[in-house]
């Protein structure tokens, strides 16, 4: 599960990703034999459609039960005997990965009303500051704010959503001291340097000003299941306790956002569910705080839009008669939908993922034959596309905040490329490389290869595979194979660097992304044809891919491995209870494992927002489907890869029970003696730890989980 207006899992999962499980002689396990914790049995019924489940774990989805607490605490103290030999490589992994980051880098600074921001880091700090120049680089630098500072002693610490106001003398931002992503807004000026006695409790990190540099919109979820459904104005000065609930999102499957348009002149409220392609937008000029909201174009089930403002008119992405969405346009006062005029027309082979406006150009963001791209169109002239010159890559519009400008900044990265921001001057058609990301040490992307290669689905459905290795390797079945896949809510899995991963790759890993349906990697019908009725196709995908990779000769089963987190952790239990025999083992991070309890019950965070994703299981031909291949439900006694399974205790996306419960359960009826192992952040949530080098403890473990049961002895 995931929440639909937070577009992190990309990167979140691709750098928990590359730790899976695997095998050879391994020494893990061949340790000497310790006994597992073991969950007690409190068998509770649950009965649906005539149909009764058995749970004697159930018991488990009390967070604050201190028997709860001490067996997660056991399953960490086992995890940590079972892997005790490894502390050393754990250690060395680690120090390889802090040591291809540079300590104290910083961002591109972008530019903003006169200021140019960024953040930089610290030598030995786990958190960003967060800075700004006026006028130019090489003015003095403001400290807007300390990360270090502010985190210094939190078990966990995030900063996000900073905003500063238009006249560029106040700051507001969100702090998550607990991860569950329930934040306090804070304000500062930053004139004067002192915070202000503002403080907004139990908000989400979203909020923007007004035009009157007094007055925020912000939104509020449901503390219980966590929706996105209420947006606030506060006006600073007054007590956070009256402030005015401009409006509260009915519908209990759609999450609601405010923003603000790339003109500044208005507010924008956006409701919607990605899941069930329907959205609605309201607006409110920005310069009139107090005001009524005004509906852009009321919600229509399967209409899906999103809209923006520059120039007099809005521009509206939108899927009405065009699955890979078209891009229109309405005058500000005539915004009914007989008016909007076409401005860039649907196309059945190019999925229009995005745009953004400048005084003198249209700039897309599209995704074509699986990759991404990017068109830039003169709005009195002809379009064309950047060339970004490799097989396997990603490229992104960054954040551009001037709309008077010829120049486009653009994200750029490979499997072996770092991250690379680019300035484009668009009149030119040239490029300029503002930063690549710095990798100290020895890397030198010529010593790697990536390749794309497609595997043929069950039904015949080419499924685009990113690979990536180290070159001189030999297709002779002996290389371990990592298989990454996700799969779910229309989110593409872009292949990417990642600077840790080359700990695997020097160490003899081939590492391959599964394009598997679920995803929008190949357009919206790709998407569609991998959630509700469809979701199995997302499962025999992956399945495809890793036995095409075997058959090429990247590995073979007793060398393959898989990992996914999230929505991924669903596949891989699904491809764990249908082919067990592919992989020698698997991680699961934050797995989504238990969906037909979970989709039952309305008072968890994110379930009733993902009806249209999963299915609503009060419906008894939805319950049975996904009954059908809930890995949870489907635990068979039979032999089972060997596990690594993450969680956090505060994980407000998928419960840490899931796991917990797998776990219990898999112990029960796993007849191989293989390793299963739990592992509980017990400070985190979805996304693990925080700070910017702690997460590497993390990852080192899995990586060393990983390295040991593949036999490798390049240590």
């Amino acid at each position: 599960m995931k929440t639909n207006f937070v577009n992190l899992l990309s990167g979140t999962l691709l750098s928990l990703c590359l730790a899976a499980g695997a095998n050879a002689q391994s020494q893990m396990a061949n340790t000497a034999p310790l006994q597992p914790p073991a969950a007690k049995k409190n068998p509770k019924q649950l009965t649906m459609h005539g149909v009764t489940r058995t749970d004697n774990y159930y018991w488990l989805n009390q967070r604050e039960d201190p028997e709860v607490i001490a067996y997660l605490n056991a399953e960490n103290s086992y995890l940590k005997q079972k892997m005790a030999h490894t502390e050393a490589l754990q250690e060395k992994l680690y120090n390889e990965m802090r040591g291809r980051i540079r300590e104290d880098d910083a961002s591109v600074p972008f530019l903003e009303n006169g200021f140019y921001y960024y953040t930089r880091y610290e030598k030995g700090g786990e958190y960003p500051l967060y800075c700004r120049r006026k006028g130019s680089l090489t003015a003095t630098e403001e400290i807007m704010i300390n990360g270090n500072e502010m985190g210094k002693g939190k078990g966990y610490f995030s900063i996000s959503g900073w905003q500063v106001s238009p006249n560029s003398n106040l700051l507001t931002f969100a702090v998550d001291t607990i991860g569950r992503r329930i934040c306090n807004l804070r304000f500062k000026d930053l004139k004067t340097g002192k915070m202000l006695p503002d403080v907004i409790t139990a908000t989400t990190p979203n909020v923007t000003w007004a035009a009157d540099n007094q007055t925020v919109f912000y939104t509020r979820q449901d503390l219980q299941t966590l929706r996105w459904d209420k947006i606030y104005r506060h006006k600073l000065g007054t007590d956070p306790a009256k402030d005015v609930l401009v409006y509260n999102e009915p519908d209990e499957t759609f999450y609601a956002s405010v923003g603000r348009s790339k003109s500044r002149k208005y507010i924008l409220i956006n409701s919607g569910n990605s899941s069930s392609m329907t959205s609605e937008a309201q607006y409110l000029e920005a310069g009139n705080p107090a005001g009524t909201f005004r509906m852009f174009l009321p919600r229509q089930k399967g209409h899906q839009y999103d809209v923006d403002h520059a120039d007099g008119k809005f521009y509206i992405r939108t899927n009405d008669g065009a699955q890979n969405f078209k891009l229109m346009s309405a005058a500000e006062g005539n915004l009914a939908k007989t008016g909007w005029k076409e401005v860039v027309p649907h196309r059945p082979d190019v999925l229009l993922e995005g745009f953004d406006l400048f005084k003198d150009y249209l700039v897309l963001q599209e995704r074509a034959k699986g990759l991404t791209q990017i068109q830039v169109r003169a709005w009195s002239g002809e379009a064309h596309f950047p060339d970004f010159g490799e097989a396997a890559y990603t490229a992104s519009v960054a954040h551009n905040p001037e709309y008077n400008t010829k120049t486009l900044r653009y994200n750029y990265t490979s499997m072996t490329t770092p991250q690379s921001v680019y300035d484009y001057d668009m009149a030119a058609r040239t490029r300029k490389l503002m930063k690549q990301t710095e990798v100290p040490g020895s890397f030198d992307s010529e010593n790697y290869q990536t390749e794309r290669l497609f595997a043929t689905a069950s039904d015949g459905t080419k499924v685009p595979v990113s690979l990536v290795y180290r070159k001189g390797i030999r297709k002779d079945g002996n290389n371990p194979l990592l298989v990454y896949g996700y799969g779910s809510y229309g989110i593409s899995m872009n292949p990417g660097f990642n600077s840790s991963a080359l700990s695997l790759l020097d160490r003899g890993f081939v590492y391959a992304i599964a394009h598997i349906r679920g995803g929008q990697d190949m357009g919206r019908a790709w998407y569609e044809d991998g959630k509700l009725f469809k979701k199995k196709n997302t499962f025999t995908d992956f399945i495809a891919c890793t036995e095409f990779l075997q058959k090429e000769g990247f590995s073979r089963p007793e060398k393959t491995f898989a990992m996914g987190g999230s929505a991924g952790g669903l596949l891989m239990g699904a491809v764990m209870n249908m082919r067990p025999d592919l992989y020698k083992g698997m991680i699961a991070a934050v797995p989504f494992v238990d969906v037909v309890t979970t989709m039952l019950d309305s008072s968890i965070p994110l379930t009733t927002n993902e009806y249209d994703e999963w299915g609503n299981p009060n419906e008894k031909e939805y319950f049975d489907y996904m009954l059908s291949y809930s890995p949870y439900d489907h635990i068979e006694t039979k032999k089972y890869p060997n596990l690594l399974i993450t969680t956090g205790l505060h994980d407000s996306q998928v419960q840490y029970w899931e796991p917990a419960k797998w776990v219990a359960r898999l112990r029960e009826l796993n007849k191989e003696k293989n390793l299963l192992l739990l592992y509980t952040n017990m400070e985190a949530g979805h996304g693990g730890a925080s700070g910017r080098f702690r997460r590497y403890k993390e990852t080192a473990m899995q990586y060393a989980f990983l390295l040991d049961l593949a036999g490798v002895k390049q240590q």
